[in-house]
């Protein structure tokens, strides 16, 4: 088999170039920089060929191969015809890879189908981590599940071998600016390379990891029928996060539009920085479904050591070359064409391992509430069943105090004001902790965050610098709360001077119904009540009758 490997002096191209020679593959190494190629050659083997994807393409159609592994990076901005390089080789009958990170660029690929059978050959773009390694494991994942409620994939990068120019300049191209992501059933925007999470990979490889832009982002919605698909990636050092996360901020809030001039100095900073990489890195997928209507989260992970984590990219590719005359023809993203079996088999020569774990994942009330759990009914089930971001929409009443305390205990906590069908928009973040509760009267917000309380049947609610135990009853398919003790920056309040709740949560006509009110302590008098029905937010239905997923499941779980 002869490949030619577009940018095989990359760093990406060049592992792939490394494992093909390896596995006794004819290899070209082509770039626009013959001595690069040249140089390449004389130390790995192989042989170098000039080609400059947006110039003449002639000399692949000399070197005559079977395959065209574009590996060169930044497919997405490769002129005004992205697709020019697959569609030279379909209409040569030569087969296409390429290593494209971008998710338009990967879908589309799909425009050039028709001309790929008509040659009989293939054209399959994401060959790479994201998605073909990470597709494979969400298959593996979740073969057996009846619904599948999120999907998070995590790069972990070490420092050991510097980015390239080009994966440094996608990197700059997304930080900072609108991501799409979908969760909790809709399109919700967020910023790449923001929200930070610490994240593992082994115990002792732990990272701070920051939303990206990846293929799975668009595919994997429709592909796995879920309700949210996230993508992360940490790098291993301080500096280099702290130091994207700082041009992020500065590109939202500053309006800096331009960071491509800041790749060369963060590249030198990176060089500079890995001496002090540990060689660890990997990729790890976690997937949150349902089997036997309980939650479980199921997690795998490639975990490479002693540098090697920048041939984790080229196994795709590597598995679909020895593997090229069971490929069914046509032109495709990468996402059911290998198994992790097929990739884990081109680890055999490399120090990288897999491993596969399960555990429950109860959500918050569930935790909380163990046994009782199922004597609720459904619809407080279904509000209570969040995974990632879920939103409910209704209307509400609400009453409020007329007295002193009332007056400024809704100023400070920013609780609504009176009316008779005020709108109501709950949304519902997890966190590794607990929820946040985001409510919306009106367009006026307050929010809370939830978390577990030592004691079983019990929850802890912060508003603030106040934080508050309630112990959670359920009698009759209702649920109330109750509040029992309180905290003001951590110190103890006294009894006497907590809020008296009466609020409790039930169902009407299968709907669900809530009743909250808030009293005052020592007087008793009212500070805030509101009353009435929510459910799942028609909002999430209609983000899945974008053109952009036509295959998504029902927003309800």
């Amino acid at each position: 088999m002869k490949v030619v490997i577009v940018g095989g002096y990359g760093v990406f191209g060049g592992r792939l170039a490394c494992l093909l020679l390896a596995d006794g593959v004819d290899v070209c190494v082509a770039g626009r920089d013959l001595g690069k190629a040249q140089a390449f050659a004389a130390r790995h083997g192989g042989k170098a060929l000039r080609l400059d994807v947006r110039g003449d393409l002639s000399p692949i159609a000399a070197a005559a191969p079977d395959f065209v592994v574009d590996a060169a990076g930044a497919l997405q901005a490769s002129g005004s015809d992205p697709y020019r390089l697959a569609r030279f080789c379909m209409t040569r009958h030569i087969n296409y890879l390429d290593f494209s990170d971008d998710a338009g660029f990967a879908a589309g690929i799909a425009q050039l189908d028709d001309l790929a059978r008509a040659g009989a050959c293939v054209a399959l773009s994401g060959a790479s981590s994201l998605p073909a390694i990470s597709s494979a494991a969400v298959a593996h994942l979740s073969s057996d599940l009846t619904r599948i409620l999120l999907i998070e994939t995590t790069i972990f990068a070490d420092g050991a071998t510097p980015p390239g120019a080009a994966v440094m300049a996608s990197a700059l191209a997304q930080i900072g600016l609108p991501l799409r992501l979908w969760r909790g059933g809709a399109w919700r925007e967020h910023f790449g390379w923001s929200e930070p999470k610490s994240a593992s990979l082994t115990p002792s490889c732990r990272r701070v990891t920051w939303l990206v832009r990846a293929p799975d982002l668009m595919l994997f919605p429709g592909a796995f029928r879920t309700r949210a698909v996230i993508c992360r990636a940490g790098l291993e050092h301080g500096p280099m996060n702290i130091g994207l996360a700082m041009l992020g901020y500065l590109r939202r809030r500053a309006g800096l539009a331009d960071l491509a001039g800041l790749g060369p100095g963060l590249l030198r900073l990176a060089r500079t920085l890995t001496r002090l990489s540990s060689g660890v890195s990997g990729l790890t997928v976690e997937v949150v479904g349902l089997t036997d209507d309980q939650p479980v989260r199921r997690r795998w992970q490639l975990t490479a050591i002693h540098g090697y984590g920048t041939y984790i990219p080229a196994l795709p590719a590597r598995a679909l070359l020895r593997r090229a005359g069971s490929l069914a023809s046509g032109a495709r993203t990468c996402l059911a064409d290998l198994t992790l079996a097929a990739i884990s088999s081109e680890m055999a020569d490399l120090p990288m391992s897999m491993a596969c774990s399960e555990e429950a994942a109860p959500s918050l009330f569930q935790l909380v509430l163990g046994e009782t759990w199922r004597q609720l009914p459904f619809a407080l089930r279904r509000l209570h069943s969040v995974q990632d971001v879920e939103c409910f929409s209704g209307h509400a009443r609400v009453t409020r105090g007329c007295g002193l305390i009332a007056q400024v205990a809704a100023r400070f906590f920013g609780f609504p004001k009176a009316g008779a069908d005020v709108p109501l928009l709950l949304t519902k973040t997890r966190t590794p902790s607990g929820e946040i509760w985001e409510r919306s009267f009106a367009g006026r917000t307050f929010r809370s965050t939830l978390s577990p309380a030592a004691r079983q049947g019990h929850c802890r609610e912060r508003f603030g610098p106040f934080t508050f135990e309630q112990e959670l009853p359920v009698a009759n398919g209702s649920l109330s709360f109750v509040v029992r003790r309180g905290w003001f920056l951590g110190v103890p309040l006294p009894a006497r001077l907590l809020p008296r709740s009466c609020s409790k949560e039930f169902v009407v006509d299968d709907r669900f119904t809530f009743d909250v009110g808030l009293y005052a302590p020592l007087s008793g008098g009212l500070i805030v009540r509101y009353q009435g029905e929510i459910g799942p937010d028609a909002a999430c239905g209609a983000g899945q009758a974008s053109a952009e997923t036509p295959n998504r499941a029902a927003g309800t779980f």
